[in-house]
């Protein structure tokens, strides 16, 4: 009895060897698969957002100083720029908005491929002049002429405009001008930005953590 005892204790322990079985082998490698499914749908939904959601940037150059520094991180938003492509329509941001835009067939600009961030000061049809150190911006509702740089917020980091101009925006297009108005490369100089050029609004500065703000 105690030997057939023992034996059927070797059996059971024979048998849990098993494991080793192609069974086993199938399922690991079902494992990497599935893994490796996750990985690829998680880089793809990535990419996704970042090119029509949001997108993180860093500023570089001092054009919108007070307002922005110098390496602040930036959390730009796409989505309503995106939605405006896929109805057909032009994306028009709101007048004293922060945009992102390419540089791609902008006159007198001399480098395409690169990404300026400026704020909107006038919008599709209006004329913008800009005369001793003021810029002002005439539409229909204000034929008379007035200047974002007084009645909105941001204007408080603004001292003077440099520049002596009269131009229409186009339809479709912005004026934008950085808010240090004394070293910045902006509409003044290249002139409106067509609206296909926007890659997004600025809604977030992240860094610094103690320069947290929404915009």
């Amino acid at each position: 009895m105690e030997e057939q005892a023992k034996n059927v204790s070797t059996g059971h322990s024979a048998g849990s060897v098993s494991d080793n079985s192609p069974l086993k082998t199938s399922r690991g490698f079902s494992d990497v698969l599935s893994l490796l499914l996750v990985v690829v749908i998680a880089f793809s939904v990535a990419l996704l957002l970042t090119a029509y959601i949001f997108q993180s940037y860093q500023v570089d150059g001092p054009s919108m100083e007070p307002t922005l520094q110098n390496s602040n991180r930036l959390i730009v938003w796409k989505l309503p720029r995106t939605l405006a492509h896929i109805t057909g329509h032009a994306y028009i941001p709101d007048r004293g908005d922060i945009v992102i835009f390419n540089t791609n067939g902008l006159p007198d600009f001399g480098e395409d491929g690169k990404q300026l961030i400026k704020r909107v000061v006038a919008l599709p049809g209006e004329q913008v002049v800009i005369k001793n150190g003021t810029l002002n911006v005439y539409n229909k509702q204000h034929p008379q002429g007035f200047s974002p740089d007084a009645t909105l917020p941001y204007g408080k980091a603004i001292t003077s405009t440099q520049g002596d101009e009269s131009i229409t925006v186009p339809k479709n297009s912005i004026f934008v001008c950085g808010d240090n108005r004394g070293d910045s490369l902006d509409s003044r100089i290249f002139g409106p930005v067509p609206t296909t050029n926007i890659v997004g609004k600025l809604v977030f500065r992240v860094l610094p953590i103690n320069e947290l703000e929404g915009f």
